[in-house]
């Protein structure tokens, strides 16, 4: 019984020894470093020939978020708060404390530190969890497979995750996107081409999606032919697309058509349409109409 009771007081000793260490290395390893771009939550695009950043990309706190915190065997202190619109929660004993721009780690340290000098609790080990992002949203409209508002979960988020989030680009949509938002004050507005962002290996050019920000996929541009043609109707515009490939397109003339007296119906800037002759290997526009004649002979 006497060298049981010597061995379980090891046991504990050891364990208590261990548990210490690891305390004290937690409260000595440095605080994450806060950049602009981690407050505001606004990482730049990053330059041709710049290495990414391999840095974890944290959530940043907004308004409108709520947190989930608890203090380990505090029972007392664990609350389920929304951050206000001047990012701040009230947390008891410490009264109101901004969380607002700060990273979940950030505010389990700030929180710690607050209960430890403050002599409330000697040891403190907080946990923050975010319940609900509401503070960083943005919006996929258009031709998308899931409209709607999605989270902005984390830092320096690109379009191509937002379109993600979306389901991607639905049938029949384009391939240029447009995010609009506000930057420095003043209106944001850009085109992006999701096929040769990717086709030409461009991914730096992928911009960030802030706060606010709106996806809108249009519909793909279309052009349309009719008269003695295979199959009549709407084609899928590629880029730079010839009259030739769209009568390809259309599964060629009929053994009555003839590309005698072709005519091309485009609308002009004033809005007025008007009837041209291209030649075959003519580009076309989004919303010309072909007519393809019957031969008379």
């Amino acid at each position: 019984m006497k060298r049981l009771a010597q061995r379980t007081i090891g046991a504990a000793a050891l364990v208590a020894l261990s548990w210490g260490t690891a305390l004290a290395q937690a409260q000595t390893a440095p605080a994450p470093a806060t950049t602009a771009a981690v407050v505001s939550g606004n990482a730049p695009a990053i330059a041709p020939g710049v290495a990414p950043d391999t840095r974890p990309r944290e959530y940043v706190i907004g308004a409108g978020d709520v947190l989930r915190v608890a203090v380990y065997q505090n029972p007392d202190l664990a609350i389920e708060t929304r951050v206000s619109d001047t990012g701040q929660i009230s947390f008891p004993l410490l009264g109101q404390v901004t969380v607002g721009g700060l990273t979940v780690p950030q505010i389990e340290k700030a929180l710690a530190d607050g209960l430890r000098t403050g002599n409330f609790v000697k040891q403190p080990q907080v946990t923050v969890l975010v319940t609900q992002v509401r503070g960083n949203q943005a919006s996929a409209l258009g031709m998308v497979n899931r409209p709607g508002r999605f989270p902005i979960d984390v830092s320096g988020m690109r379009l191509s995750e937002l379109l993600a989030q979306a389901g991607g680009i639905a049938p029949g949509g384009s391939d240029v996107v447009i995010l609009t938002g506000i930057r420095n004050g003043q209106p944001y507005r850009l085109q992006v081409d999701i096929a040769a962002l990717f086709a030409s290996g461009a991914q730096s050019q992928d911009p960030v999606v802030l706060n606010g920000d709106t996806l809108y996929v249009e519909r793909m541009p279309t052009v349309y032919i009719y008269g003695e043609v295979q199959r009549p109707g709407a084609i899928r515009l590629e880029i730079n697309m010839t009259l030739m490939q769209a009568l390809a397109s259309g599964g060629g003339l009929t053994q009555r058509g003839t590309t005698r007296g072709l005519r091309v119906h485009r609308r002009n800037g004033e809005g007025r349409v008007e009837e041209l002759q291209p030649g075959m290997n003519d580009t076309l526009q989004n919303g010309d109409v072909i007519y393809i004649r019957e031969s008379l002979f």
